[in-house]
């Protein structure tokens, strides 16, 4: 597991043995799944759990913007 970024309280999190697609993992009050390449080539939300709304937009942002 190797933290990859920190922000506005959340943590974005690659698990190195993780065998899906290209993906990081944001954890906050919950946990958000992000896919680094979607269908139109940009991060793409895979799931949110237990998470704001708000702060799902936001880690999606900073994925892109990284």
């Amino acid at each position: 597991m190797v933290a990859i970024h920190r922000a506005h309280g959340l943590r974005a999190i690659i698990f190195t043995d993780d065998h899906e697609l290209a993906h990081v993992h944001v954890f906050g009050d919950g946990q958000i799944k992000i896919n680094l390449i979607g269908l139109d080539g940009a991060p793409a939300l895979v799931r949110a759990q237990g998470i704001k709304g708000n702060d799902v937009r936001r880690a999606v942002q900073i994925v892109r913007d990284k």
